[in-house]
């Protein structure tokens, strides 16, 4: 007997041996054993293999009662954990996104800081080359260390993670995950791989610049801050052109890779024009202040705009991703709890395991119940796809509360008829049918489209015949699952009485609500991962600040000295810098209201339609954007608190050094 790596089994079992590549939740064993563990002689199941003879008499003639069925479901799991997957690479390259903007800004910030050593050194004769080579191998270093712990806090987090991803693709997606991690070299390569990458794009900027600066300009902030004015206007344009394209492809593009493309073009292109427009804005602010003091805030701020724009880049992305999957997973918990309520309209689900048990229920059930609502399904190719044909019952629960995205007049007394069919909206938009088209059901025959239906969850193409069609259709059906409405208060005792008298085990028997919390956790687990790695990148972001400033608290010192000599205290001067953080962050959060209402649009009626066939509508929620625009001015306050707490704590020889020492 072979079971995978962890396998939890009972107590009474013959030995068993691990074999690491079977999915987890399998036991493989004798025919023999197995008969002799679960108490039957039965064969439930035979694999047929390909290759056949011709001229062999069918299995269905040999073993009355059996049926052929081609292996369907493999496919389509394959195709939902694959997007399941791409939305997790998204959301990483998202979190690399925001690392990259902060390594940029880290770097940026420190040849600012070490611009004297660069002139002695250059004006001692060391050579332009020489001196970018070793700032190069310097940052290389950095990089190793970094990239090495950056795996391993990797690791840590896949580690606490690792329970809800399982948790998802078994719930929703049917699909086994081993319960423990393999981290093969192709991910440590492919970590340091990212690292040399990011490298490449956050350092290499500064390291041109410095290359290409005449020997003493190093030393001279006019010389960088034009330089860093050539790369807004750059910013400007690129950032411009990426939303041009954003939206080209949010109008015209098709696939799911498009609409990732759509998502970062999005992103890169909001924050690229993040500078440009503080720039604009606080320009405005400067010639519209009164007083010598208002003006020097808003023109302080303005300066300080090229070297904090990097990490207001990576806090917009945080705060626009927050509020973009805040929105769409708000958006998606309103519709799929409304969803639930209509399709688990019965109050008790019971599940037969023959015919015979089916028709003694039913007897069991006369007279204590309003209605027993009979449901089965049969495979079907829809439109030359695998797919499910149900059928169901002329009854006032469905006609009162399946949830129906398009439908014909009279829709309910057609289908009751027999004059056409309801279809799925993953079946509807992958061929672009909807109400009053025609859909070919296979053996169903062509059907008149009676109405659409929202089916979340679902990864697979549906249709619905009524009762009597679909027993013509599928005469071997059998209805050993139903659905039994009474009254709610009824329901306990009623699951009782069943469980006790056909001794069900309780997968075989649920209440209403045991079902919709089952569906609704794993809701929560699936969105469990992306919820994470927001609060990730928004704490990174808010660290990023506080770096950023600290760093600036230091190097602001000969700019802050002279309005300190004009008469300004240090506890204004103090107070003024985190007014200017205050400042920068709120237009920060104002920009990353829309942009997140607009990365919240493309997942839901872009990505959302390409990976899983559906389209849900996008329910604003202002309350929790305004908790995060506050959140964002707090992280903003206390990142400023330091450096402007050793100004006010600064001593005034320090200040007065400024004016005898030129920089």
């Amino acid at each position: 007997m072979f079971a995978a790596t962890d396998t939890d089994l009972p107590d009474g079992l013959p030995d068993v041996r691990v074999a690491p590549d079977l999915a987890p939740g399998l036991l493989l064993a004798d025919i023999a054993a197995a008969q002799d563990i679960l108490g039957t002689q039965r064969i439930s199941r035979l694999l047929i293999l390909p290759g056949a003879r011709d001229g062999l008499t069918p299995l269905p003639t040999l073993i009355p009662g059996s049926r052929i069925v081609e292996p369907q479901g493999g496919a389509d799991v394959a195709r939902l954990t694959d997007s399941f997957h791409l939305n997790l690479t998204a959301f990483g390259l998202l979190a690399f996104a925001v690392g990259l903007f902060i390594v940029h800004a880290a770097i940026g910030l420190a040849f600012e800081q070490r611009r004297p050593l660069f002139r002695t050194l250059r004006a001692l004769g060391l050579p332009a080359s020489r001196l970018t080579m070793l700032l190069a191998v310097e940052l290389v270093a950095f990089t190793l260390v970094a990239g090495t712990l950056g795996i391993l806090l990797g690791y840590l987090v896949a580690a606490l993670l690792l329970p809800g991803v399982a948790a998802t693709l078994s719930g929703l997606y049917g699909a086994g995950v081993a319960g423990q991690l393999s981290l093969s070299p192709v991910w440590w390569l492919s970590g340091f791989a990212m690292a040399g990458i990011g490298l490449a794009v956050a350092g290499g900027q500064s390291l041109w610049q410095l290359a290409r600066l005449p020997v003493l300009a190093p030393a001279m902030p006019r010389a960088w801050a034009r330089a860093r004015a050539a790369t807004l206007r750059r910013q400007a344009f690129g950032g411009a052109g990426l939303l041009g394209l954003s939206a080209l492809l949010a109008l015209f593009g098709t696939g799911l890779v498009v609409g990732f493309l759509c998502l970062g073009a999005l992103l890169l292109g909001v924050a690229l024009v993040l500078p440009p427009l503080l720039s604009l804005v606080l320009d405005f602010g400067s010639r519209a202040a009164k007083g010598a003091v208002a003006q020097w805030l808003w023109a302080d701020a303005r300066q300080q705009v090229p070297a904090l724009s990097l990490a207001l880049m990576a806090l917009l992305l945080a705060l626009a991703a927050n509020i973009g999957v805040g929105t769409m997973v708000g958006s998606f918990r309103a519709t799929f709890t409304g969803w639930l309520d209509q399709r688990l309209a019965a109050e008790v689900y019971l599940y037969a395991s023959d015919e015979a048990q089916a028709a003694e229920m039913r007897a069991f059930l006369d007279g204590r119940v309003d209605a027993v609502l009979p449901v089965t399904l049969a495979p079907a190719t829809l439109e030359g796809a695998p797919g499910e044909i149900f059928s169901q019952t002329d009854h006032a629960t469905f006609r009162d509360n399946w949830p129906m995205l398009d439908a014909v007049p009279d829709a309910w007394d057609r289908l009751a008829a027999g004059k056409g069919a309801l279809v799925n909206e993953q079946l509807a938009r992958r061929e672009g049918l909807w109400a009053g088209d025609t859909v070919d059901l296979s053996q169903g025959g062509t059907r008149t489209i009676l109405g659409v239906y929202s089916d979340y969850g679902n990864p697979k193409g549906q249709a619905i015949l009524n009762e009597d069609t679909f027993v013509e259709v599928f005469p071997e059906a059998q209805f050993l699952t139903f659905g039994l409405r009474l009254d709610p208060a009824l329901a306990g005792p009623l699951v009782a009485d069943l469980s006790d008298r056909f001794d069900l085990p309780p997968d075989r028997i649920e209440e209403q609500g045991a079902v919709k919390a089952a569906a609704l956790g794993i809701f929560e687990q699936t969105f469990a991962v992306t919820a994470a790695l927001n609060v990730l990148t928004l704490g990174v972001a808010a660290f990023a600040l506080w770096a950023s400033l600290t760093t600036l608290g230091t190097m602001r010192v000969p700019q802050v000295a002279p309005v300190w000599a004009l008469g300004l205290t240090r506890a204004r001067l103090a107070q003024a810098d985190i007014v200017r953080a205050l400042l920068l962050a709120a237009f920060t959060a104002i920009l990353a209201v829309p942009t997140g209402v607009a990365l919240a649009w493309v997942l839901l009626a872009v990505v959302n339609v390409q990976a899983f066939g559906w389209r849900l509508p996008l329910l604003p929620d202002p309350q929790s954007w305004v908790v995060l625009a506050l959140a964002a001015m707090v992280a903003a306050g206390l990142a400023a608190l330091l450096p402007a707490w050793r100004l006010w704590r600064m001593a005034p020889a320090d200040l007065v050094k400024v004016f005898a020492h030129e920089r």
